[in-house]
């Protein structure tokens, strides 16, 4: 298995990224980051408006640039926005930078649990089960190739998967140590 001190969360809109994230994080005492809202809080605009402005294209130079940042360090659970892994260099710096879990579920749960959300501008193109279905037919790929392990987030709460999730973390996921402090308190 992949030994790294981050874990990466990837997959669709609606799998369950960030709040399974947060659960995560707290268990593995790890530093909880959502991709999309660090990107949003550094751009000073909401995804949609970088969308509006920018088109998808400089979102995803937006996305790739905060990526590179936040995956320089160590001690994270990053949640990564579903499209992360269309660029070949994100692929490549999510699995050198972290343990990449993707986090799987059908369209069909993914409709019931962005029914109310308006705030996706890749969901606002139309048919929003067709837009899905598209995205998943192009994405799927890139989340197996990316991935250590995959986890069917299914019907399952956010409680109940991260529960499922952190236990077969437990099994596979080999953090290094940590350095030990040097007698003087400095790390090598």
């Amino acid at each position: 298995m992949n030994p790294a001190s981050n874990l990466i969360l990837i997959g669709p809109m609606g799998s369950g990224k960030t709040c399974i994230g947060k659960r995560l994080a707290e268990r593995f005492g790890l530093r909880a980051v959502d991709a999309d809202r660090e990107l949003e809080l550094r751009a000073g605009a909401r995804i949609a408006q970088i969308f509006e402005h920018e088109g998808e294209a400089g979102f995803r130079v937006r996305e790739s640039a905060v990526l590179a940042e936040l995956l320089s360090g160590d001690g994270l659970l990053l949640s990564t926005g579903g499209g992360a892994v269309l660029a070949a260099d994100n692929r490549r710096l999510l699995r050198e930078r972290g343990f990449v879990v993707h986090l799987q579920v059908s369209v069909e749960q993914q409709l019931e649990r962005l029914a109310l959300d308006r705030s996706r501008p890749l969901l606002a193109r139309g048919d929003r089960e067709q837009v899905l279905r598209e995205l998943a037919l192009t994405r799927a790929p890139l989340y197996a190739e990316t991935a250590d392990l995959a986890f069917d987030t299914g019907a399952a709460g956010a409680a109940e998967a991260a529960l499922g999730l952190a236990q077969r973390l437990d099994a596979l996921w080999r953090r290094p140590p940590s350095p030990a402090p040097s007698p003087l308190g400095v790390t090598a």
